[in-house]
């Protein structure tokens, strides 16, 4: 069993807790590495250190700073084989899935170093005579993330890369279940020789992202994860002002048209909903059918989950890998079997897998869901796909923007009309036409109401990790 360590001001440290915690793989049930089980005291001690390093790191101009993501990079890279494994066992996702992950997290790394020469700040024109008013992108301080379980590698990278880019220094907190790989990240940053104290992470349970939110010298706070956490970090940080961006929790509809083709809306939508298990934010939540094409849809989509195969994530052949808990297994469970007693018809799936070990769920699909349903309403993480049917677009309008969320959607249609008309209308972040729910590193991904504040990604992205300072200029 691996045994790691919290790593705060460039070394690795038990925590002042002396406690520690296991981690289970999802796939045995067995624990693969024994982690510290951080607090409070170890929060101050990293905040301390990340604030006292990060006035010498903002004075570092932006490409020495950007040189050593690249060299994070590097090391991310040749360390591919190694991770994923890491990755697969801790999370549950399939090796090529973690494949991609470790690849993810490296080309982001890289993309924001490209930013070092690129980010600019403004000269405006003054009223006065002989004056300039120049606008400086200048840091923000120290940074909090705090981190989901699905994709627990990548998103180091995603926060960490255009905080130090911006001349931030961050702590880290991982997701309990999935610690091991900020670990491993860690002992990359350690090797690139990265000065101290600008990178930490500290695992354990929300004593540690409490004590993050409220800490005082804390600047900012960047989260991923459920809309009821995202809630209650934005009250905890009212009470010492301090800038949030939250990444929280989708219910992304896939409208399907009667002049779509079939076969690509099938296989994107297929793709967007099992994807790491159907546990990502931005998959194909509940999918709407137009009438016409409804029956043909329904047949192919199950006819090709029926397809999809599920197991050990280690395992080359297969599509799925097994849920990251127990508990969430049963809350796929219960959310399931509450549609089914509402009215939904299971169509396929709708049980756990026949493995005796793992948290393993069958592909599912249900039918005859109605826009009321719990299912259509709430986020579901599991390989669960309702199919609602709808007459009009304006039905499919109303019905798509009928919920809490707005951070991902998705349209299948060949009619530019239709196509610009939902894409003015829907009231989502992102939307996707003609192919699978997956952001670009390039992009912007935010959410509206519910799914968040702020955003990740592109150079909009990494505009949330600066301040903005006016200086009024008058010369003589």
């Amino acid at each position: 069993m691996k045994h790691y360590k919290l790593f705060i001001n460039g070394e690795f440290l038990e925590s002042q807790s002396k406690e520690t915690t296991e981690v289970i793989s999802p796939s045995t049930e067995l624990a693969v590495s024994q982690v510290p089980k951080g607090n409070e005291a170890d929060v101050k001690t990293a905040v301390k250190h990340a604030k006292n390093a990060q006035k010498g790191w903002a004075l570092l101009p932006a490409i020495q700073r950007a040189q050593y993501l690249s060299a994070i990079a590097k090391k991310i890279r040749e360390n591919k084989e190694h991770l994923k494994h890491v990755i697969s066992e801790e999370q549950g996702k399939t090796l090529s899935l973690a494949d991609g992950e470790v690849n993810t997290a490296a080309d982001t790394l890289d993309f924001i170093a490209g930013w070092a020469r690129r980010y600019e700040g403004d000269i405006l024109q003054s009223d006065r005579e002989k004056e300039n008013i120049l606008i400086f992108k200048q840091p923000i301080g120290v940074i909090g993330g705090i981190l989901p379980w699905n994709f627990p590698f990548t998103l180091v990278a995603r926060k960490m890369a255009p905080a130090l880019l911006a001349g931030n220094s961050i702590v880290i907190k991982p997701a309990t279940d999935t610690p091991n790989s900020a670990f491993e990240f860690a002992k990359i940053v350690s090797e690139v020789g990265l000065p101290k104290g600008i990178f930490n992470v500290i695992s354990g349970d929300r004593t540690v992202g409490n004590a993050l939110v409220t800490h005082p010298d804390v600047d900012m706070i960047t989260f991923t994860g459920s809309t009821s956490t995202g809630a209650k970090i934005m009250k905890d940080a009212a009470d010492t002002i301090k800038k949030v961006s939250l990444e929280l929790g989708g219910k992304a509809p896939a409208i399907v048209m009667d002049d779509a083709d079939i076969d690509i809306a099938v296989n994107s939508i297929v793709s967007s909903r099992i994807v790491n298990s159907g546990q990502v934010c931005v998959c194909a939540e509940r999918v709407y059918v137009q009438e016409g094409i409804y029956d043909k849809f329904v047949k192919q989509y199950i006819e090709q989950m029926s397809s999809v195969t599920y197991g050990d994530p280690l395992h080359q052949d297969v599509d799925i890998g097994p849920l990251v808990n127990e508990n969430q297994l049963k809350d796929v469970e219960n959310k399931v079997e509450y549609a089914v007693q509402q009215g939904a018809k299971l169509a396929l799936g709708g049980e756990r897998g026949e493995q005796e070990k793992g948290f393993y769920y069958k592909p599912t699909v249900l039918l005859d869901c109605r826009q009321e349903m719990d299912i259509v309403q709430e986020e579901i993480f599991g390989p669960v796909t309702p199919i609602v049917k709808f007459k009009t677009l304006d039905d499919a309008i109303e019905m798509a923007n009928d919920s809490d969320y707005g951070l991902s959607s998705s349209i299948y249609s060949n009619n530019v009309n239709t196509i610009m008309r939902l894409s003015n209308e829907l009231e989502y972040g992102e939307t996707y036409v003609n192919r699978e729910n997956a952001e670009a590193l390039n992009g912007f991904h935010t959410g509206w109401k519910k799914s968040g504040l702020g955003g990740e990604d592109g150079k909009y992205g990494l505009e949330e990790y600066f301040n903005k300072h006016t200086v009024y200029m008058k010369y003589y």
